[in-house]
């Protein structure tokens, strides 16, 4: 008990934990899952955008599309190489063994990635509200307490707001267009509004992992709190768009200074958090197949470090 009160004394004085420095067992666990889940959501997320390469209206679209794709493969291979840094031999964190996690359904990944992306208008929802929705958690993760963490979300974050940008233009061109094309960006508002605010996680009274977070400095902001920034933030730039956000109740409160909101659908997220949303299933089995039929390409990789790293002692 004496070490933990030491140990909290420490990170919340705003001190840095590194790989080598001893820490709480509970504190290498908590950052294995949330981390190593960060990564999963980055490397399925890039699979609805990827469906539309091809579809994309333009080739300036394609472009940018694929190179947000590379971001994201990029981005999860940071957060592997981070999750691995807590492996000590008690706590399993190697970059197989998490993955493989993943794909048995073990470990979780953002509920977000579970939705269809039916439209180009889609796509542009996905960057603006999702990607929008991300970098609100995420700058608050670059001041975590883990010096790995916090590292990637730096070269994350500088990413996630180009990512953002091009989403909301997509929007933005198709509201400027025919009517015929605002609908679908109004479609698209309307089928990604809720599960954007539900990446944010439970209401902060049913979130057990949340606290925890909180007091080890590895989240800095409870899930309310960002989820009302993010709101206030956001409706402003969908009235600039034109575009009608589908609650009822919302509206802005002068005492508060925020917009007050409906309630959220959380049996729908709970249901997605079982593995029952719309896309759960597909998603996974689409990464197993990759597992499966593109095993070589690992394999090939390994085999070559093995050969460079015998060359390297050699000489």
């Amino acid at each position: 008990m004496e070490h933990l009160e030491k140990f909290l004394a420490y990170v919340q004085a705003e001190n840095k934990v590194e790989p080598k420095d001893v820490m709480p067992d509970d504190y290498r666990k908590l950052l294995v899952r949330q981390i190593s889940q960060h990564a999963h959501s980055e490397i399925v997320g890039m699979l609805p955008e990827a469906n539309w390469i091809t579809r994309a209206p333009s080739l300036r679209r394609k472009m940018a599309l694929l190179a947000k794709i590379q971001d994201e493969a990029g981005h999860g291979l940071y957060l592997y190489a981070a999750t691995e840094t807590l492996n000590n031999g008690e706590i399993v964190a190697d970059r197989d063994s998490t993955y493989n996690d993943m794909l048995s359904g073990k470990a979780k990944y953002s509920s977000i990635f579970n939705y269809p992306a039916l439209s180009w208008a889609d796509i542009g929802a996905i960057g603006w509200l999702v990607d929008g929705a991300a970098i609100m958690n995420q700058v608050m993760l670059m001041g975590n307490s883990y010096g790995p963490y916090s590292r990637a979300m730096v070269r994350i974050c500088k990413e996630e707001s180009f990512h953002q940008r091009q989403g909301y233009e997509i929007l933005m061109t198709l509201c400027r267009g025919t009517k015929e094309q605002k609908d679908l960006a109004q479609e698209a508002l309307n089928r990604f509004w809720w599960p954007a605010l539900m990446m944010f996680g439970p209401n902060d009274d049913a979130s057990p992992n949340s606290q925890k977070s909180m007091n080890y400095r590895v989240k800095r902001e409870s899930n309310d709190s960002l989820r009302q920034r993010f709101i206030d933030v956001t409706v402003p730039q969908a009235e600039f768009l034109g575009l009608k956000i589908p609650d009822g109740q919302l509206k802005w409160n002068e005492e508060t200074g925020h917009y007050d909101f409906g309630e959220l659908p959380w049996d729908e997220f709970m249901e997605v958090l079982k593995g029952n949303g719309p896309c759960n299933k597909k998603r996974l089995e689409t990464k197993r197949k990759a597992q499966r039929e593109h095993s070589w390409v690992k394999e090939a990789a390994m085999a070559y470090a093995s050969k460079m790293k015998t060359a390297s002692i050699n000489n």
